[in-house]
């Protein structure tokens, strides 16, 4: 598997595309693409669809080379031992990511609280789907925010500024997102 950064930075740059462009297209810094591209920090999923969005694709095929079609099986295990630690304050995992062609992008979610910046808000095109399994947080959609405790979902339009704030230690969550690129908006 291609490592995230040079695989943006491949596309990027058969596109003819420079840092600029795509940078400007996500609405960030050229600085924060080079070091996203360098492999010195590993962006938020929010950042990841945007940079898909502007280069056309989804994040799937930014996250995997292997590309298949058809079911995708994947065990508790698997699920744990691939989880990409952000420096953002959550680890994350990518469920199905060698299916490129799906409409859900699936993710299962580790929030730690010493570990989380609740001033991160994210904002990305399409809608977002999120499950609670372990543990509780504050969530903020927009000017709302809710409680979350096992069991408890939300569903919203992604596009909205979103936070998220741990109460207990580690909350866990599977989060299902909608990728639309920016034209469907």
């Amino acid at each position: 598997m291609m490592d995230l950064g040079n695989k943006i930075k491949k596309l990027r740059t058969e596109q003819n595309r420079n840092l600029l462009d795509i940078a400007n297209a996500c609405g960030f810094s050229k600085s924060l693409l080079s070091k996203i591209e360098n492999g010195k920090t590993v962006p938020p999923i929010s950042t990841l669809m945007k940079i898909a969005d502007a280069l056309g694709t989804k994040v799937s095929i930014l996250l995997d080379d292997q590309q298949r079609s058809g079911t995708i099986y994947t065990t508790k295990e698997m699920s744990h031992s691939k989880m990409v630690k952000t420096d953002k304050g959550y680890s994350f995992f990518t469920f199905a990511v060698e299916r490129s062609e799906k409409l859900m992008q699936p993710f299962l979610f580790v929030s730690r609280k010493e570990e989380n910046d609740s001033k991160n808000a994210y904002s990305h095109n399409g809608e977002e789907f999120i499950f609670i399994l372990e543990g509780e947080m504050r969530y903020k959609v927009g000017s709302v925010e809710y409680t979350l405790k096992p069991g408890d979902s939300l569903y919203f339009d992604s596009i909205e500024k979103h936070t998220l704030s741990p109460i207990t230690d580690e909350v866990k969550y599977v989060a299902v997102f909608t990728q639309s690129k920016p034209s469907d908006s």
